[in-house]
């Protein structure tokens, strides 16, 4: 019988996808005309970023930054704006590194331009990218090198954190944040959200420990049947007691994520002088076409994919 263990990329399709749907509820009327009747391809098409990074070079470097390969004072030396960073550290660095606060910050700005365009299908493409790109940036693991525990012999605890638990308790979490709320700095926003969930780092890391040394392997992982095959997860009762050590953190770092989305959004929108966003026409939106480049560099650790 075929068996492995299950992997699923950054916060998981299915998290994506609903943190994405649940900021569309948070928008006021006058962008609701639009994001309301469109709410299925915003929820969809937030995880193309994921599939992009396959198929277009220089995409994988905008899902994560580690903080941990510059120096203990970064917060307070590393630049917040991409042209004075590129002054500072070669550009490769950077990249290799990642470059998520930054990718962040320009699709933010390409939306501004869209709503001033008032081009529809430009707008729901990127709000849906900048969903995901936000959403990464509440990750803590998204924030390290050790993005998987591969240097502290913890593989698989990102999917573990950020897909498998949502897939079996976001049900029962109260995810609603309210109306959107205009940012007054949006770079600075990035950059606070980045921090704050890199300072979680030592708990996710930790728990996961101390639970594998109460859990014995059979009790720590399971089988399941997905599509016709049988593959082998994280037991729901390690899942819960792990959940549980890390007092909420998975369901307030996705409601920082839904909130800082429809922030965004809303405040792009009022950057762009607030356009009228009703169509006479219906919408058509191509399907992005994304063919899988060989060999284009994309960080791999075992079955785990960041």
């Amino acid at each position: 019988m075929l068996t492995f263990l299950i992997s699923i990329i950054f916060w998981g399709f299915y998290a994506h996808s609903l943190i994405n749907q649940i900021a569309t509820y948070s928008l006021p009327p006058e962008m609701m005309v639009l994001y309301k009747v469109n709410q299925d391809f915003i929820k969809t098409k937030a995880v193309n970023p994921d599939r992009r990074r396959y198929a277009v070079k220089g995409e994988a470097e905008k899902h994560f930054i580690d903080l941990d390969h510059y120096p203990d004072s970064l917060k307070f030396s590393l630049p917040l704006y991409w042209d004075q960073a590129i002054e500072e550290y070669h550009e490769d660095s950077l990249r290799a590194h990642g470059i998520g606060p930054w990718a962040a910050y320009k699709t933010f700005l390409s939306l501004t331009k869209a709503f001033e365009l008032r081009n529809h299908e430009a707008i729901l493409r990127l709000s849906a990218d900048l969903g995901h790109y936000l959403a990464d940036m509440n990750v803590p693991l998204h924030t390290t090198r050790n993005y998987n525990g591969q240097l502290t012999n913890q593989e698989g605890i990102h999917g573990f954190w950020e897909s498998r638990i949502p897939e079996l308790n976001a049900h029962n979490y109260a995810l609603w944040v309210g109306k959107a709320e205009y940012i007054e700095k949006p770079q600075l926003a990035i950059w606070e959200a980045v921090w704050q969930a890199h300072t979680q780092v030592d708990s996710v890391l930790i728990m996961e420990q101390r639970l594998t040394e109460q859990f014995a392997e059979d009790e720590k992982y399971s089988y399941e049947e997905r599509n016709g095959l049988t593959v082998r997860v994280y037991s729901k009762a390690f899942s819960n007691a792990y959940e549980n050590a890390l007092d909420g953190q998975i369901e307030r770092q996705m409601k920082k994520s839904i909130k800082m989305i429809a922030d965004f959004w809303y405040t792009a929108w009022i950057n762009a002088g607030q356009p009228d966003l009703r169509s006479p026409d219906e919408i058509e939106i191509e399907e992005e076409e994304l063919v899988v480049v060989p060999g284009l560099k994309v960080r791999k650790h075992d079955n785990s994919e960041r």
